[in-house]
């Protein structure tokens, strides 16, 4: 263990003495500033745009690394866009969906009636699985889910296909503004912290570990289908 920490330590000297730093000074007040204020940090200019124009962003940054999008006009059009994607990847009418509001009150059974539906957690022999993104980040085509009841994260890592319905409105330029939504969502419900996991995504699971070729589906999902409503009501 000594040996451990005698190797830490000889490499944080070196890291500092290439950056001309001395040792790290703990300041309580400006720890405390910092936690409690929140500044953020330099935001992109490719992000500073008007609404509709973060909208066609993030879909481009997101097909950029392997998400297929696709737009829809209002919630009620999620069931047969669903259906139709299953068919078109010739996938099992199945899938295991989160527990909002917006997906368990759709009309399944009139546009997708044929497709049957599991709710909860993924136990790992889900093969496709279906998500509400709490926000979208423009400037990397990221998608932002947490975890809650309602949210497991299991359905984000575990399926081989993960499908997202992210609303329009709910797509901001920059990662500092996604992080101040999630502060002012939980302190509107009196929630003293964070949700225990944020998970930021950005399109399907990839490595190039082996041999610098890209492999997609490495670490979960191979395949990411974003699912962009327009309606915001």
């Amino acid at each position: 263990m000594e040996k451990n920490m005698e190797a830490r330590n000889q490499i944080f000297a070196s890291i500092r003495r290439s950056k001309e730093r001395g040792g790290v000074k703990s300041d309580p007040k400006a720890v405390e500033k910092r936690l409690t204020e929140h500044p953020a940090g330099l935001i992109p200019k490719r992000s500073q745009l008007e609404k509709a124009e973060q909208v066609d962003l993030f879909q481009q940054m997101a097909e950029n690394v392997q998400a297929s999008v696709v737009r829809l006009k209002s919630d009620q059009d999620i069931p047969a866009a669903v259906s139709d994607y299953l068919a078109q990847k010739n996938l099992p009418a199945r899938i295991k969906l989160s527990g909002d509001e917006r997906l368990t009150n759709l009309p399944w059974s009139e546009n997708a009636g044929h497709v049957s539906l599991l709710e909860g957690a993924s136990g790992g022999d889900d093969l496709v699985s279906l998500a509400v993104s709490f926000a979208g980040i423009a400037e990397t085509g990221t998608l932002v889910l947490h975890s809650g009841p309602k949210g497991p994260t299991t359905l984000n890592f575990l399926p081989e296909t993960h499908m997202v319905v992210l609303r329009e409105s709910d797509i901001v330029g920059a990662y500092e503004e996604a992080w101040a939504r999630i502060r002012k969502q939980q302190a509107d419900k009196g929630e003293e912290f964070l949700p225990r996991t944020v998970n930021m995504i950005t399109g399907p699971s990839r490595t190039g570990d082996i041999e610098q070729t890209i492999l997609l589906g490495a670490h979960g999902p191979h395949a990411l289908h974003i699912l962009m409503v327009a309606d915001d009501a």
